[in-house]
């Protein structure tokens, strides 16, 4: 063991560049590849030792045995914390974090050198079949609490790998399809998670994703790779790919592709030492990549203990909790909580054999499982009656005998329980999902419940939105999303009141399919998918369109209520700080998300109405009160400047608005954000209001135009006509030469040009 301890401490004591520098350039080549499906090559003579990479992101899926990407063969024993759909739910960071953690110390305990998590990408459209991967659809939510998963992770000497990078949002095509998105939409939408979760928390590796980007494979895109994601983010780490997402590695690793996953077989391997020989890839592209290898191997040998072991009583009481804060609370008519003695009825097969979490490479096996139906007997001090109500099966039909004995179940009941959602085969890795329906036993099932009992709470579980055309019937929704190995009773207890409900919708619910943004433009067709809703995804769309929604962005109920008031804003050169007092009006003690949306009427730039630019929450007991302070970066404020290719703060009077949804905004104000200067020069194209709008253009051209029109009394009047001037604000300076009536010559207006070119 002594010799084990001190041959790992002269490893990673080396310097990695040295290391390579000793190395063959097979043996180079051969590090920026895997051993196996899971592990990455070793060089023996020179000490670099094999590491283990692992699927997360929920839970550690360290397969025994046979290998493969799509979930099916065996795993370890693993906490199966709740999927980024329920943890996303909870809006909250330290909770995030605590289970970063948790994470961390069972994949130490497992020799895992890094878990392949967490996944950031938008849920652009409603049907693609991985979003219980994902955080949310806007950006802030996925990066601070992405970050917040990767510090977790990365404190217990394990690396975080950030993933899918980039633009992708469907599973339709994924390997090949062309995310086609324009520029502003692509940094202000889909990379800035990213960058947030790059620039806060430097994970170990960040995973490149399959798709193309504007018709660039992501293993291979130097601009996405080395420009946007070292150049401008600073990420420090190692670039891994995508099982199988590598189309040419000779191209990809000058790129900034590092790690190919899985092994090879030591085919590309050959193809980058042929291209070296042959002088088509430059030796120290190679060295560079190597050399990130052998980093990523010095800090997993690091953090490695092969004495390390966890609490697994204590995770799985973490993955309650945080099951239970992921809980949102749609709708409640005063049904609950629910006392202790209710007589309770509950149906749906889903509270006997949960849907705990999705299918494909994220497949957990979990420590125990918690049921709803048995954590509701033990809440309520007896057994409820239960019936099954329906099938797994998803396609079929309703069984009569089922329903009766459902209908029977309810008839006796003060309250009846319907745990419907969706079943496993409808949505997971590698396909998407084709509507947003229930299937139709259980809806058949609602309604037969309903008509002998309406007192029924709809009790959801899904990884993807549903459409809910129930919820006006109904006196109570619940949405449990996938709650995880404890999500039975993380339910329950929010059910029962022993924990108030906080959580909060992290995407928007919709009425129907045909509303969302991507409904025209979603899967795409012939290998490309057009990003046609551009900046307005998610709630964006909605809000700048005041289009109806079941349940808005931000949307959840408590047992208690909130008040918001006394709300101060104040802007310098690091952004928008607020401050805002929050009172707990109920009850019952609780918890609320307080979410701050900025907009700017009159902006120069398409803008959504308004858009999440932070959010915080505070736990406040009946009765107290609590100022809440949040902060708005200043870099996210920016906007993408197409003309000048960078980020570009916008002056003017921001409206700051603080509240409980995107549509529940309870206090407002102003401020003064001073922009950022963005001079782009003048020229024959440049339209007059062009010259006109610039602060130092401006006058120039104003006494120039009265010195050319002034002396011409028809000319005078016309361009102190508002129409007219309206017009002539669209104008190319340049095409005044020439136009009849007109008296200004070419060199004139070059002379202008100059000169107010020379004055900027």
């Amino acid at each position: 063991m002594t010799d084990t301890i001190d041959q790992a401490a002269e490893f990673t004591a080396r310097d990695a560049a040295e290391l390579v520098a000793g190395l063959t350039l097979e043996e180079k080549a051969s590090l920026t590849s895997g051993a196996s499906f899971w592990s990455t090559k070793a060089v023996e003579r020179a000490g670099i030792p094999s590491i283990v990479l692992t699927d997360g992101p929920h839970g550690v899926r360290l397969q025994r045995g046979s290998s493969d990407h799509l979930g099916l063969a065996d795993s370890v024993p693993a906490t199966c914390f709740p999927p980024a759909v329920a943890l996303g739910s909870a809006w909250d960071p330290e909770l995030a974090e605590r289970v970063g953690r948790a994470l961390g110390e069972e994949a130490r305990a497992e020799g895992v050198g890094v878990l392949l998590g967490p996944g950031i990408n938008i849920k652009r459209s409603p049907l693609c079949g991985r979003n219980f991967e994902y955080l949310s659809e806007d950006p802030i939510v996925s990066g601070v609490l992405g970050a917040a998963l990767v510090r977790g992770l990365q404190s217990q000497g394990v690396g975080a790998s950030l993933k899918h990078f980039a633009a992708n949002n469907q599973e339709f095509d994924r390997m090949r399809a062309s995310s086609d998105v324009d520029p502003r939409p692509l940094r202000e939408i889909y990379l800035r998670g990213f960058q947030r979760v790059v620039e806060d928390a430097q994970p170990w590796t960040v995973m490149c994703s399959y798709n193309r980007i504007n018709g660039v494979f992501a293993s291979e895109d130097p601009w996405l790779l080395t420009k946007v994601l070292r150049e401008e983010w600073g990420f420090e780490g190692l670039v891994v790919s995508d099982w199988g997402a590598v189309n040419d590695r000779v191209a990809g690793l000058p790129a900034g592709l590092d790690l190919e996953m899985p092994s090879s077989d030591g085919r590309t391997d050959a193809q980058l030492v042929e291209a070296v020989r042959e002088g088509r890839l430059a030796e120290s592209a190679l060295d560079l990549a190597a050399e990130r290898a052998v980093r990523l191997a010095q800090r997993a040998v690091a953090g490695a203990d092969a004495d390390a072991s966890y609490d697994v009583d204590a995770h799985h009481a973490l993955a309650r909790e945080a099951a239970a804060r992921g809980v949102v609370l749609l709708k409640n008519e005063g049904v609950l909580p629910l006392a202790p003695g209710a007589r309770v009825a509950v149906v749906g097969e889903f509270a006997r054999t949960p849907r705990y979490q999705g299918a494909g490479s994220s497949l957990i096996n979990p420590t125990r499982l918690d049921t709803a139906l048995e954590e509701i007997g033990r809440l309520a001090g007896a057994a409820p009656v239960f019936a099954p109500g329906f099938t797994l099966d998803a396609k079929a039909a309703a069984d009569p005998a089922l329903l009766a004995e459902a209908v029977a179940a309810a008839e006796g009941a003060e309250v009846v329980l319907a745990f419907l959602g969706l079943p496993a085969a409808a949505e997971s890795e590698g396909f998407d999902r084709e509507h947003l329906r229930l299937p139709e036993a259980q809806l058949e099932l609602l309604a037969a419940v309903r008509a002998a009992n309406p007192n029924v709470v709809v009790v959801l579980a899904n990884g993807g939105v549903v459409e809910l055309p129930f919820a006006e019937e109904v006196p109570a929704v619940v949405e449990g999303w996938l709650g995880g190995q404890a999500g039975g009773g993380g339910v329950a207890d929010v059910l029962y009141g022993v924990v108030n409900p906080s959580g909060r919708l992290t995407e928007t619910i919709p009425l129907r399919l045909a509303d969302t943004p991507a409904y025209l433009d979603f899967p795409g067709e012939f290998g490309h998918v057009r990003y046609g809703e551009g900046l307005f995804v998610g709630y964006r769309w909605y809000d700048a369109r005041d289009a109806a929604v079941h349940f808005p962005f931000g949307h959840g109920l408590s047992y208690t209520s909130f008040a918001y008031s006394a709300l101060e804003v104040s802007a310098d050169a690091d952004g928008i700080a607020a401050r805002v007092t929050v009172t707990n009006t109920g009850e019952r003690d609780g918890r609320e998300v307080v979410q701050l949306y900025t907009g700017l009427a009159g902006s120069a730039v398409q803008r959504a109405h308004r858009e999440l630019k932070a959010f915080a929450s505070v736990e406040l007991a009946a009765g107290e009160s609590r100022v809440v302070e949040l902060a708005v970066r200043r870099k996210d404020l920016a906007y993408w400047d197409v003309r000048v290719d960078r980020w570009v703060v916008e002056g003017g009077e921001y409206l700051v608005a603080v509240g409980a949804s995107s549509r529940d905004l309870r206090v407002e104000a102003g401020v003064v954000v001073e922009g950022d200067a963005v001079r782009l020069p003048l020229t024959m194209e440049s339209s007059i209001g062009d010259l006109m709008g610039d602060p130092v253009a401006g006058p120039i051209v104003a006494q120039a135009l009265g010195g050319l029109f002034g002396g011409d009394p028809t000319m005078a009047a016309m361009a102190d006509d508002e129409g007219m001037a309206k017009m002539m604000a669209s104008f190319p300076i340049g095409r005044l030469v020439g136009f009849p009536g007109i008296p200004v010559t070419r060199e004139q207006i070059e002379q202008l040009l100059q000169a107010a070119n020379a004055g900027r």
